[in-house]
This record gives C-alpha cells, structure tokens and sequence, in this order.
C-alpha cells in the first residue's frame, strides 16, 4: 500500500489508534476527550489574553446589557487605567462582587466615572 495521501495514512493506523483506546473505561475515554480539547484550544485561549481591543471589551459589555455610550465610557476608562488586557467584562463582575451589587448598578457607576480608584486597587500589585 502506497500512502500519498494523509487520508491514507489516517486510515493505515486506524486499528492501533483505535486499540489504544478500546482499553480505556468510559470515565478514561471522557477525561481523555476534554483533555484533547483543552490542548485543542489552548492557542485560542492564549491568543485571546493577549489580543483585545476596546471594540471587543466593547461588544462584551453591549451584550452584558450596556448601552453604547455607557459600553464607550467603561472601555475608555479601563483602557486609560492599563486594564483592558484583563478583560473589562472581567473586571466589571468582580468589581460587583466585591460591592455586593448587581454589575449593571457597578457598570453604571464606572460609566458615571466613580469606583475607578476601588478598581485600580483590586488590581494594583498586579501587571497590567
């Protein structure tokens, strides 16, 4: 058998991959699936700490229930304070937590421009 193809050779090992897992228990099979997932979209998730922009953290607090102007105020004032890197739907939760308030009530707060020292100080030791 001439394997040319990628399909060919996919095929050609077939029984041993398929032997591998034949020996494993249901529960085995299952942490093996959500382990080959994970490492499947470990690039995506990497890329997404690394890369955003005040249009993305946007759209995340537009569908949070943020109007545009109040979304434009959140993103303005976290990108002026280094957080947009950790995500400003991210910072708004907790910030809510920590107040013990709903996050649109804290949103609206940030938008209004007060509660920006509370949150840099949840995140002042770390790097931005």
């Amino acid at each position: 058998m001439r394997l040319d193809h990628p399909a060919d050779v996919r095929a050609s090992d077939f029984e041993a991959r398929r032997k591998k897992l034949a020996a494993l228990s249901d529960e085995e099979l299952k942490e093996r699936f959500w382990e080959l997932a994970r490492e499947i979209v470990k690039p995506l998730v990497e890329l997404a700490y690394t890369h955003t922009s005040p249009s993305i953290e946007r759209s995340v607090l537009l569908r949070m229930g943020f109007s545009s102007l109040e979304a434009q105020a959140i993103v303005s004032a976290a990108e002026k304070r280094g957080l947009l890197g950790k995500g400003v739907g991210r910072v708004l939760l907790e910030y809510a937590a920590k107040k013990q308030v709903d996050y649109l009530q804290a949103g609206r707060e940030l938008a209004a421009g007060k509660g920006w020292d509370e949150v840099e100080a949840m995140y002042g030791g770390e790097d931005r």
